[in-house]
């Protein structure tokens, strides 16, 4: 029998980004009921951003439960970040909280050096942070949000990234999340949908430059379409939040537990034939890109 879904949640707003999980009606699904994992990141480490909640906690316990020990950075939800490291931890896997400013890129490198240093080596880097600011205008688009959206999104993938690269050796996989609004936009999101256009080149162009430099590291992306984490009820107001996901074709919002296999697929041996790919995990909406 098929697990059955809420369609949208109820009417509720948070006031602050990227927002908190604990306040989210209902709860977001983190893992599918009755996963069992069959070691396919045994032995590994995994760098995720935005690791605190929504996608990127879902992601922390599903690899946690394939074997993978995990670092989790986050911007400042501690109450966030130490539930994920619990669920970590009860799946008997390591996992270190790790507050920072990825905008900022010496706190990149900072986060990066932690972690070899508590971990001795890096296999996953998930560049997977970010924020959106809705406005009805272009012109409502401050400098000061262009360049926020612009630093968070995807300066901090460069950032995370280029301290990432001299750790990581063949075998090991870069996953980065764009999302459905880089390839079909967003009349209220163009700052973001920007970001995440650049994201999606950025994967093919990473995973283009590694192959041909013989390193043997994989660079994919994973596009999300409507899920239901904390971004979406910090982001938007009440009413539009209570009509969250019913225009994808599946006539739902998705779950977290939804998108996280695609990130364990492409982090595993299984796509060891596949770089500078996107998957789309967006209810059914086709793209043809």
């Amino acid at each position: 029998m098929s697990q059955h879904y809420p369609t949208s949640p109820p009417a509720q707003h948070q006031a602050h980004q990227p927002g908190q999980q604990d306040s989210m009606q209902p709860q977001p699904e983190i893992i599918k009921p009755n996963y069992q994992g069959s070691q396919k990141l045994q032995g590994k480490v995994a760098l995720i951003s935005g690791g605190d909640s929504g996608i990127g906690r879902s992601i922390a316990l599903l690899f946690a439960r394939e074997g993978a020990d995990i670092a989790i950075v986050y911007l400042d939800e501690d109450q966030d970040a130490k539930a994920t490291q619990q669920l970590v931890a009860a799946e008997g896997q390591k996992c270190m909280t790790l507050a920072a400013d990825l905008t900022d890129p010496k706190q990149a490198q900072h986060a990066i050096a932690q972690t070899i240093q508590a971990f001795g080596k890096l296999n996953i880097l998930i560049n997977n942070a970010a924020v959106q600011y809705p406005q009805d205008k272009l012109e409502d688009i401050s400098p000061e949000q262009l360049q926020h959206t612009f630093q968070t999104n995807i300066f901090s993938m460069y950032y995370l990234t280029q301290a990432a690269l001299p750790h990581l050796h063949a075998g090991d996989s870069i996953i980065n999340t764009s999302s459905i609004t880089s390839y079909r936009g967003h009349d209220q999101l163009i700052d973001y949908a920007s970001t995440k256009g650049a994201i999606t080149s950025f994967t093919r162009s990473l995973a283009t430059h590694l192959l041909k430099q013989g390193r043997g590291i994989r660079v994919n992306a994973v596009a999300p379409g409507p899920i239901w984490t904390p971004l979406i009820p910090s982001s938007f107001d009440a009413k539009t939040v209570a009509d969250f996901g019913k225009d994808s074709p599946m006539g739902r919002m998705g779950q977290p537990s939804e998108v996280a296999p695609a990130y364990l697929f492409l982090a595993s041996d299984a796509a060891s034939y596949i770089a500078g790919q996107v998957i789309h995990v967006n209810g059914g909406e086709i793209l043809n890109t």
